[in-house]
């Protein structure tokens, strides 16, 4: 075992923190032996990082990452990911030898350390593939994100993994998922990131901010990991080949709509999201038994981020 490394996520604001809290949960309760390492900005209030720190939770503080003004602009539908190049400031974090970043809005199901073993060059990564179908056929995404050319599309069952990506194959079979990424920290490795982030001529074009980057700057040096160490909730309608969930280990809830924003799932939605959102509120009602108990005012901070209205079965 690794003696120094750990899971990391970022946390810029309260309305994230239950997503936090239940990364947490997750990896406890599928008897990782790694620690979640929350880096913070200072836009994050106090009273969240309070409740972090009577959880026990590793708090490492970092400052704010974006590019020079004016450089990149988001599409308002994409808002959301204006803090996610921050989520780079994790290949800083030397004091360890291996990391692993999850965002905040996954949840673990079956324990994944040996992603602190995976064998990887020191200037190279793991993830796991794009999914380049848009489902909900969102006009600013890249024109070539058609599921012809996704590469899960490929993939006809659960343990195998896309087909290497070749100068014949389609643009997204080179593109990763930043949900998940193993990555060996270094100070001159998160160096050359920054100064790539500073100068690169192309940043205004990244519809994806930190993942586009990282595709770009790792092009050639990605090792692909399997699809259910960052389970996108999309594959699991559209890519039912490759779909299994005995084997998802980090589920991950992209597109807005977060599960904690509301407990009964819509039901345009209910079909398609209706029982993975379950178990978000699942791990949710877990946690809450043990807060209840032993930190009642971070359990009521915490219920006032999300839409939590039991419903009896």
């Amino acid at each position: 075992m690794r003696p120094k490394a750990a899971y990391v996520t970022l946390l810029t604001k309260t309305s994230y923190l239950a997503g936090t809290l239940i990364l947490e949960y997750g990896l406890r309760a599928a008897n990782s032996k790694y620690p979640l390492v929350v880096m913070v900005t200072p836009s994050l209030s106090n009273q969240a990082r309070d409740v972090l720190q009577r959880r026990g939770i590793l708090i490492r503080e970092v400052e704010r990452l974006q590019p020079r003004e004016g450089i990149h602009t988001l599409a308002a539908h994409d808002a959301r990911f204006a803090d996610t190049w921050t989520k780079l400031r994790g290949f800083e974090l030397d004091e360890y030898d291996r990391v692993v970043l999850l965002d905040c809005d996954m949840i673990v199901m079956r324990n994944m350390d040996e992603l602190m073993e995976l064998e990887l060059a020191a200037d190279q990564i793991a993830a796991a593939h794009v999914c380049a179908c848009n489902p909900r056929r969102l006009k600013h995404y890249p024109a070539d994100w058609i599921p012809a050319n996704c590469a899960h599309t490929a993939v006809k069952h659960p343990r195998a993994l896309p087909p290497p990506a070749t100068d014949t194959t389609p643009r997204p079979y080179s593109q990763l998922n930043s949900g998940t990424v193993v990555l060996n920290p270094s100070k001159k490795l998160a160096e050359a990131i920054v100064h790539f982030l500073s100068t690169h001529d192309k940043i205004s074009d990244f519809s994806f901010p930190d993942q586009d980057l990282l595709t770009a700057f790792f092009k050639g040096k990605w090792k692909p990991l399997p699809w259910y160490y960052n389970a996108l909730r999309t594959l699991r309608y559209i890519h039912p080949d490759e779909w299994s969930d005995d084997e998802v280990r980090c589920l991950h809830y992209i597109l807005p709509d977060k599960p904690w924003q509301s407990r009964v799932t819509p039901s345009e939605s209910e079909a398609q999201l209706g029982e993975m959102n379950r178990w978000w509120w699942a791990q949710f009602d877990k946690l809450g038994e043990e807060m209840q108990n032993t930190d009642p005012e971070g359990w009521q901070l915490l219920l006032s981020t999300v839409d939590y209205v039991r419903v009896e079965a």
